[in-house]
């Protein structure tokens, strides 16, 4: 229950950016079966074109089933822990607002599930029947939003999300079935007037999305200082620019739609452009996930970072690379205080400085800071050594080159030791012990996540990975491990230093996603065509190293 209770903040964004990901796929199949399928097929689909029902129909399923058991999951995690910390009983908590909710979309997804399943998706009547419990599920779903909880221009906020997540399902959540539909069809004539839809559809979605955004600015932003100096600011930021990528791709899209009469080489184009722009949707929705976890910025007027404060942090300085003594963090410190305390007075038991999860803020000193200050400059230096010969590698000059990814190794053995420097294996706290606290567990994630870009990328500049689905590997885990930083919590007592500390790493991921997609698109695209992306994504790593090295905590 503990291990629980101390894992929520990050357990419940991750389940609430899954569900997103889930209701937009789930929204947007029904939606792309109504208004794109069904007007071009029919009830009964070409005997070339039979499978494209049954596609959307897996698609819709998949996304029923996801939406069903995340849901579930929130809506436990959230009751379990309201009844561990308030006297409520599980009465009081089944007629709780978020379980009333939850039950709703769990019935709404179900029920979309059995639809799908068993009655043909081209008939009229399956369409209002979807299309109701659509709408029944997206109404569950801003019961159950920030909007809801908002005392001042409610109706107002309420009409604002039901856009925003209206125009997500759209354009983001019908991605799936599109992808299905040029891996199918291909330049046919049927492929291509549903292609003309869904870029009506996507249009139409992205529309919505803007009219939320411009409520959401200036009733949950404010100001322009708050942009800068909250959490909630920053991350609305970094949402607004994965979107605009994610607009660059679709324009480019739909120009290639387009061609498709003139040109066919423009239908695997266009697929390969619709794989990015999932990945893109998937961080948006989580960065949207980390968005409703915070409050808004508006709320936040007292203490927001100051201008002054955010020059005086971002000003460059030269990196810190002397560490300090391990013995003269705030942890060591205190915990040999009182093993002396423990020693000198006899104590039964030996009390512990650093409780993993324990749900209190760690003291931090001036070698804390430098400590961290130390592994964030070198690391930066690893990453641009990274950038940097890949980049010489792709000039054909430098074969040496090729080996560049074991550089991830260094830098994931860098992150294991002095990551967390108060457990294993610098510190007494255990392996296991550790995993209760978040912010371990995701340094020990992101360095598995080193290894394996490592191990897999190497491979493949090496010759000894040539399969397609392992060159993959890289741009996946790079898009990964970017999009997890947006759920990267920090341990700090000052809300300030955890926005200044988050306008650093808000950058790295945006970076790091747009690395991945670049990637992707150069081992995806024929060598001509994908001829630019191996010069973005190290470029991007580049500009990773620099932030890393300029990142500051004083």
């Amino acid at each position: 229950m503990s291990t629980l209770f101390d894992l929520f903040g990050y357990l419940s964004v991750v389940l609430r950016g899954l569900e997103l990901v889930a209701q937009a796929v789930l929204l947007g199949s029904v939606t792309f079966v109504v208004f794109v399928v069904a007007p071009v097929l029919g009830a009964d689909a070409p005997r070339d074109a039979e499978g494209l029902y049954a596609g959307c129909r897996r698609v819709l399923l998949v996304a029923a089933l996801v939406a069903i058991v995340c849901v579930c999951a929130a809506t436990a995690v959230n009751a379990i822990v309201l009844t561990a910390s308030l006297p409520l009983s599980w009465t009081d908590v089944a007629g709780a607002g978020f379980a009333l909710a939850g039950t709703v979309k769990i019935l709404a997804a179900a029920t979309l599930g059995v639809v799908a399943s068993r009655k043909s998706l081209g008939a009229p009547s399956t369409r209002v029947l979807l299309c109701v419990t659509g709408a029944l599920y997206l109404a569950a779903a801003l019961a159950d939003s920030h909007a809801a909880a908002r005392l001042d221009d409610n109706g107002t906020l309420l009409l604002a999300t039901g856009a925003h997540e209206l125009g997500a399902a759209l354009w983001l959540g019908g991605l799936p079935c599109f992808w299905l539909v040029l891996r199918r069809a291909g330049a046919s004539e049927w492929a291509r007037r549903m292609a003309r839809r869904f870029s009506a559809l996507a249009m139409v979605g992205v529309a919505l999305i803007v009219i939320g955004a411009g409520v959401f600015v200036p009733l949950y932003v404010g100001a322009f200082d708050a942009v800068y100096g909250t959490a909630y600011g920053a991350m609305a930021l970094t949402k607004g620019v994965l979107l605009a990528m994610l607009l660059l791709l679709g324009l480019a899209n739909f120009g290639a739609v387009r061609r498709f009469a003139a040109d066919r080489a423009a239908v695997p184009q266009v697929q390969r452009f619709v794989e990015v722009e999932m990945g893109l949707a998937v961080a948006v929705l989580l960065a949207a996930a980390s968005i409703t976890s915070m409050p808004p910025a508006v709320d936040l007027r007292d203490d927001r970072v100051t201008f002054a404060e955010f020059v005086a942090r971002f000003t460059p300085a030269s990196p810190r690379l002397v560490s300090p003594d391990p013995a003269t963090l705030s942890i060591p410190a205190l915990q040999k205080k009182l093993d002396a305390e423990w020693q000198a007075q006899g104590q039964l038991s030996r009390a512990q400085a650093y409780v993993p999860g324990g749900g209190r803020q760690l003291p931090r000193n001036a070698e804390d800071i430098a400590w961290s200050e130390y592994n964030h400059h070198w690391a930066g230096i690893l990453v641009l050594l990274m950038g940097f010969a890949a980049l010489a590698q792709r000039t054909g000059h430098a074969p040496w080159a090729k080996h560049w990814p074991l550089l991830f190794l260094l830098l994931a053995g860098f992150l294991l030791l002095r990551g967390d420097p108060e457990v294993w294996p610098m510190g007494d706290v255990g392996l296991i012990e550790s995993l209760r606290d978040p912010e371990v567990v995701q340094h020990r994630l992101f360095a598995l996540l080193m290894i394996a870009f490592a191990l897999f990328e190497w491979g493949v500049r090496t010759g000894r990975i040539a399969a397609l689905g392992l060159r993959r590997v890289f741009p996946l885990l790079t898009a990964l491990g970017a999009t997890l930083l947006l759920t990267h919590s920090h341990a700090i007592g000052n809300v300030k230093e955890e926005v200044l500390a988050d306008l650093t790493h808000l950058p790295i991921a945006v970076l790091g996603i747009g690395a991945g997609a670049a990637r992707w698109l150069e081992v995806e695209a024929p060598a001509e065509e994908g001829r630019w992306a191996g010069w973005v994504w190290p470029a991007c790593f580049v500009l990773i190293g620099l932030l890393l090295l300029g990142y500051r905590e004083s």
